[in-house]
């Protein structure tokens, strides 16, 4: 399999958002998780409210039954956006939060960039 092809098969598994819908979701008591790494959040900022969790380490802080979770991994039934730079990575990574159990765990359409475009708060 090649990458385009998992990553079209991840995306059939999610019902993903657009960037107004992400901050409605978050509005609502939702969790955006933005996944980019800290040269972007520096460079590009980041958006209010949202829990800071690198790629490498998401799935122990967002288990709601590991030791090792955030305080923010309230339980399986939690809405949670992923938010990486372009909408990529993010579709793979609500996959395999999906296979944790966090079942309505999806990501943002466009990444951090589309957040951005849409005009939606950005802290730097």
């Amino acid at each position: 399999m090649r990458v385009e092809e998992l990553l079209a098969a991840a995306r059939a598994e999610l019902d993903r958002l657009s960037p107004a819908e992400a901050a409605e979701v978050q509005a609502r008591g939702g969790l955006l998780v933005d996944i980019r790494y800290a040269a972007l959040r520096e460079r590009d900022g980041t958006i209010p409210g949202a829990l800071i969790v690198e790629r490498n380490e998401l799935e122990w802080r967002l288990d709601p039954a590991c030791e090792h979770r955030a305080p923010e991994a309230t339980g399986h039934d939690l809405p949670v956006v992923v938010v990486c730079d372009e909408g990529y990575a993010s579709s793979l990574a609500a996959v395999s939060l999906r296979r944790l159990g966090l079942r309505r765990a999806t990501d943002l359409i466009g990444g951090f960039r589309a957040w951005r475009a849409a005009g939606l708060p950005v802290a730097r």
